[in-house]
């Protein structure tokens, strides 16, 4: 692959190229990403949706949107401290093309951003319930309507698949969703694949799947343009990853490690004097012990801890980065950079506490499994009533609940049993975790 081909300007519906040389230096294609992302409604939404704890009260613990915000701060450290050493090792990226190193920090800002922007409600737990939804309850009856691909997308349902779904959708009147440029969508898709065939790869980027049937024509433009390999052969072909992909992951890994751990420790599910054991190795050579003891406040202390961990592991990805760049750049590089960390054992051991301490405390075990109850509720009336719209069918109850779904889904173009239902598990997957709760109250009748 070839830099200049993935740092792409091109947006969708592009009828002239983007050279950066001609790029306004005060308002760059790549910020201009960013701040789409953070005015649309769907990261709006971040701001009720769990991070680690389900409708947690305590204003301490993070939601997706703090975590987005503090993973695209990670982002843009890590894109530039590499986008600088990228440059030198390619000077002529600059000296021809006019790129500088903060516009890998920005791309790949824009892209931590909105990584999570396509997740359900509940966290992880939302994903599976949609899929459980399909694979053992109300939605299986779909299943002879849908091609086997189709129904692997609603079975194995992916919000980073929704993600891209909603980055470049189009809408009446609204062409390539938030046509954002194909160089932060590259970065964004960390599983450049479709949902089947599901067989076990090694390689990182056909973990799981990032693009939904619905997309794939989107999805093979962006491709296209910036030059991804593509990788296997035949019913196992994939794509490789844009290398800034892997610094959008490790900004997201680095994260959840250490500030997962850190609100643990703050909601009392892990003892403080963990804090130090387990992060002493990260932040060895950065720690001022004499300053750390002079700290009063817990949360003080733990901020200071965090700060230092999270510098100590954002220029050893980088080190990962820049000594596996030719092999990246080959789709030869088959792993998550933190695999490579000199960190790695310290970084299972905290990810290993935060999994027995908070993944499965109780507070968060209980709200999951309502989330699938509440989940599977809502999909059951709102597939109903959109299928048998499509069948020029219904109920008058499913008018009513017709009226209650975005305008965008009422009066969409949706023309297949399969459109309908990714209609109706998108308009699920963009709820918040408050929102699912109180629509959920509404359908049941246990709330007017």
């Amino acid at each position: 692959m070839q830099w200049e081909r993935l740092l792409s300007l091109k947006r969708q519906g592009d009828t002239h190229k983007r050279l950066r040389k001609e790029q306004d230096e005060t308002r760059l294609g790549f910020e201009v990403d960013y701040d789409r992302i953070i005015f649309s409604p769907y990261f709006r939404s971040l701001q009720d949706k769990t991070q680690v704890i389900p409708l947690s009260k305590t204003d301490f613990v993070h939601t997706r949107l703090t975590h987005s915000l503090e993973v695209s701060v990670v982002g843009r450290s890590l894109g530039r401290l590499a986008g600088s050493q990228v440059l030198g090792n390619h000077p002529y990226l600059s000296e021809v093309h006019g790129y500088r190193f903060n516009d890998f920090g920005a791309i790949v800002a824009a892209a931590a951003l909105a990584h999570d922007i396509g997740n359900p409600p509940f966290g992880h737990s939302g994903e599976q319930a949609i899929g459980a939804f399909f694979s053992h309850g109300p939605g299986r009856k779909y299943q002879d309507a849908l091609t086997e691909k189709e129904y692997e997308d609603l079975l194995r349902f992916e919000g980073n698949a929704h993600g891209f779904r909603l980055l470049t959708a189009s809408r009446e009147g609204i062409p390539g969703g938030l046509r954002l440029s194909y160089a932060t969508l590259g970065a964004f898709m960390k599983y450049p694949k479709e949902s089947l065939p599901r067989r076990p790869i090694r390689h990182i980027a056909a973990k799981k799947y990032g693009f939904f049937q619905s997309d794939t024509g989107s999805f093979e433009e962006v491709a296209g343009e910036l030059g991804l390999l593509e990788l296997g052969k035949g019913p196992d072909r994939f794509f490789c990853r844009h290398p800034l992909t892997y610094l959008v992951e490790a900004a997201d890994d680095i994260c959840y490690t250490i500030i997962d751990f850190e609100d643990g420790i703050n909601l009392g599910l892990i003892p403080e004097d963990f804090a130090l054991e387990y992060l002493i190795k990260l932040v060895s050579e950065g720690i001022n012990t004499e300053k750390y003891r002079a700290i009063p406040s817990m949360q003080d202390r733990l901020g200071y801890l965090r700060a230092i961990a999270i510098n100590s592991l954002v220029r050893d990805a980088v080190r990962v980065f820049m000594e596996n760049e030719e092999a990246i750049l080959k789709g030869e590089f088959p792993m998550a950079l933190l695999d490579q960390s000199r960190y790695k054992a310290q970084i299972s051991d905290i990810i290993d506490l935060s999994v027995e301490r908070i993944y499965k405390s109780p507070e968060v075990v209980e709200k999951e499994v309502a989330g699938y109850a509440i989940l599977s509720d809502i999909l059951e009336v709102v597939t109903g009533a959109l299928v048998r719209q499509l069948e020029g069918g219904g109920s008058a109850y499913d008018g009513l609940i017709l009226q209650l779904l975005p305008e965008t889904i009422r009066l969409g173009e949706a023309r297949t049993v399969y459109d309908k239902l990714l209609q109706a598990c998108s308009y699920v997957a963009s709820l918040s975790d408050g929102a699912a709760v109180h629509l959920h109250n509404k359908i049941t009748g246990k709330q007017l």
